[in-house]
Order: structure tokens, then sequence, then C-alpha cells
């Protein structure tokens, strides 16, 4: 099992430093840091997919695929070579042999790439789907979901029980087609139905925490810090404040109890996506 490390996507919202705590100019960086696997029996399997190759296309076309709002927030740079797709063909390999796409959740800019790999069957976990898909009231849920990157997308599979614990989390274990080196582990809060995404490497676990945390500081020592400008989106998106803290507390318990056994990265900090991409520690 081979794990490449993919950056689908660049945000570099206004603030600099104030979201990603190190640049030096107006604007910050912010990475779409996603996986793609390559197994022996099952195919490639992607984790997230990021930005597709429709939202690059015409993202605000109607229905749009990505607001206004959270583009201009986000200041989104939507390039086709930063897609999954053409990632997968810039390694060598064919995006069509994608077979599987495991999410962490359905936001936006997770899920922007669904519809770029037909073949592929997709799974995330019930309570996820069913707020995506169902009545999006409010404000927050308008915009993080768009009904118009998931249409044309119909190898749903769908979890809602959990099994076997995992490092004392809850798991779900037997995702159809998958071998069992890869699982899903529910952590609620940013949305419902959140998840992280496990995978056993052969030489420890890597879980990709998706939006669980935001930044390089809430893990891996002992008294959480994140930069302003993160804490601020990561309190605007949050469905559930206790969940979310309690489980990114726990989270960073096993980081800091567990480093030789299990490696996390979250979605968006371009620190950590660029010591996974060289193989560098945390």
């Amino acid at each position: 099992m081979r794990v490449h490390h993919l950056n689908c996507g660049t945000d570099c919202p206004f603030g600099g430093a104030l979201f990603d705590g190190r640049s030096m100019g107006p604007l910050g960086h912010l990475v779409c840091h996603c996986l793609l696997i390559e197994t022996d029996a099952h195919g490639l399997v992607l984790i997230d997919t990021g930005y597709g190759l429709r939202d690059v296309d015409h993202p605000h076309r109607d229905p749009a695929r990505i607001t206004r709002f959270m583009r201009g927030l986000l200041n989104i740079r939507l390039r086709e070579e930063e897609t999954a797709f053409r990632q997968i063909e810039a390694l060598g390999l064919d995006p069509l042999d994608v077979r599987h796409i495991v999410l962490t959740h359905l936001d936006f800019d997770h899920a922007g790439g669904l519809e770029d790999f037909p073949n592929a069957l997709v799974h995330v976990m019930e309570k996820e789907f069913a707020a995506a898909t169902g009545p999006r009231s409010g404000f927050v849920p308008r915009n993080r979901y768009r009904p118009s990157q998931l249409n044309d997308v119909q190898g749903w599979r769908r979890y809602a029980g959990t099994g076997e614990p995992w490092f004392g989390f809850d798991a779900v274990r037997g995702l159809e087609g998958l071998p069992p080196e890869i699982l899903l582990v529910p952590l609620p809060g940013h949305t419902w139905g959140h998840a992280g995404v496990a995978i056993d490497t052969g030489e420890r676990w890597l879980l990709h925490a998706g939006d669980a945390y935001f930044y390089r500081g809430e893990m891996r020592r002992a008294k959480r810090h994140c930069t302003p400008g993160l804490r601020g989106y990561q309190t605007m998106m949050e469905v559930s404040r206790r969940d979310r803290l309690l489980n990114q507390q726990r989270l960073r318990a096993l980081s800091l109890d567990r480093p030789g056994e299990v490696q996390i990265v979250c979605a968006h900090d371009p620190v950590e996506f660029e010591r996974c991409a060289a193989g560098q520690p945390l």
C-alpha cells in the first residue's frame, strides 16, 4: 500500500499569518490535503477530493458549486493542475482506476471532485449524507453543502454503525470493497457526520482527521495553540462546540501518547502537508 499526499486546492485568505501562522504578506496560504492510496487488489483510493474539474470550469454557474461568499472569504485559487484528477495523471496513473473515495465530510472543499470519478464508490457517514442532501436551513449549511457538486454521484455507500474501537475511538470497519486497513473514525463537531479516515500503512497508522482541527499547533503539544483566523473559522463552521473540542482534545492526547503508532494530519495546514509530502516527521 503506497500513500501519496496531494494538495487539491489552495486558499489564500486575507490575514496572512493570522491564518497560517507563517506568511509575511497580507495573504495566507492554506491547502486541501487529500490522500491517494495505491492498493494491490482494490485499485486507487482517494481520501477526500478537494476542488474538482467542474469547480475550476464554472464555480458560480447557476446553481453555484461554490458560493461567492465562501470563495471571497477564503480567497480560493481554483487551478486545474491541483485537481485530484490531473495530479493522478501526473503520477502516471489512470484516474479511471479510482475505485473508492472515502470522505471525511461533504463540505464543498472536500467533495468538489466527486463527479470526476464516476467509477468510484463513495464512502461517507450516514449522518453526513443526510445533512448534505436534506434541507439546508441556515447560512452555514447553505454555503458548506453544494448539491450541484453531488448531483451526478451514483455510487454512495453510507455507514451508520460502528464496530471494534480504534485506539479508544469508535470505528467503522468493513467498508464495502475496501481492505480492512482502511476505516472510518467518527469525529462529529465540525459537522454531525464528520469522520477521520485511518489507514494502516504497514509501518504505523495514518489518520486523516479532516477538519477535526485546522492548525498544526492543535496537535502534538500539551496546550492547544491556533491562529486567530482559523479559530474564528472553526467556530463559524461548527455544529457542536462541545463535540468538536472534545474530539479535538482526544486526538491531541492520542498524538502525544502514541506518536510512534499513529500519525495525525488535518486537511488544511500547509506545514503538515509539506512535511508529509517530503516524508519528514511532523
